[in-house]
Parts: C-alpha cells; sequence; structure tokens
C-alpha cells in the first residue's frame, strides 16, 4: 500500500491510524473497520490526509473520504452520484450531482460485499476517466 500526503514526519497510514486510536469509541472501531474492507477492495489504495486532518482513500483519483462526527462516521465517494448502488449504501448527500456519502451512526452493520464493490466501481470509475487534452500548438 501507498502512502501520501503526509505531515509532521509521518505517513498518511500513521496519521490515520493515529486518528483511530485518538477517537477511542465505536467511532474509531468504525473507521478501522471500514478502512480494513477498503484495503481488503484495494490492497493497492493509497492513503492519504488531507484537509487538515481527513483521511482520503485514493486510486487514479479520489475514492472516498472518512469523516468522525459525534454522531456518524461519515465515508464520502467523490463521484459517488456516478455509481450504481442497489444494496443503497448512499444515505447522505444524496441531492448532490457529484458525490455520495454513507453516514454510520453507532451500532449500525454495513453490507461488507456491497461496500467493497462501491469501493471497487469508484476505482473503475476513475480509471475510466477520460485522458486530459493537450493543448494545440499555436501557430
Amino acid at each position: 500500500m501507498k502512502k501520501s500526503g503526509a505531515g509532521e514526519g509521518q505517513s498518511a497510514s500513521e496519521l490515520i491510524s493515529k486518528r483511530i486510536t485518538e477517537l477511542g469509541d465505536w467511532r474509531g472501531d468504525t473507521l478501522a473497520r471500514m478502512r480494513k474492507l477498503i484495503k481488503e477492495a484495494d490492497p493497492d489504495v493509497v492513503e492519504e490526509w488531507k484537509w487538515m486532518g481527513t483521511p482520503v482513500w485514493s486510486h487514479d483519483g479520489i475514492i472516498c473520504t472518512g469523516e468522525s462526527y459525534k454522531k456518524v462516521v461519515k465515508l464520502t465517494f467523490a463521484k459517488g452520484a456516478s455509481l450504481k448502488d442497489p444494496a443503497r449504501l448512499f444515505n447522505s448527500s444524496l441531492d448532490g450531482n457529484v458525490r455520495r456519502a454513507i453516514d454510520i451512526p453507532e451500532g449500525a452493520k454495513i453490507d461488507a460485499a456491497a461496500f467493497k464493490a462501491l469501493i471497487r466501481q469508484a476505482i473503475a470509475l476513475n480509471k475510466a476517466k477520460p485522458a486530459k487534452k493537450k493543448a494545440s500548438p499555436k501557430r
């Protein structure tokens, strides 16, 4: 697994592990469980630490972020609106044109297979993005 976006001499993976430990409650357990599922779905995932302390998982672009709030752990998929979600895991940010999120309250169970399918789908979408056009030479 690659690591990127670290600060303070620590890798992004170390900072994410530190955040999980600091939470010290169900939110840390939930973030750790979701992180494990992400890594199982994509062993080559890149862990990043962005925006002053947000865990980010990427592969050819951002897959999702993992934020912790008082009542939920929120996994926001950067291109979630373009993903098929037959298990209806997305339950937040449903009105946006691009992002979708999964809010996980204390005690909630997440369908691991459906979640991994979303991760793999997000990676496929990132890989399918059109190549950037090269500027035409001026004459």
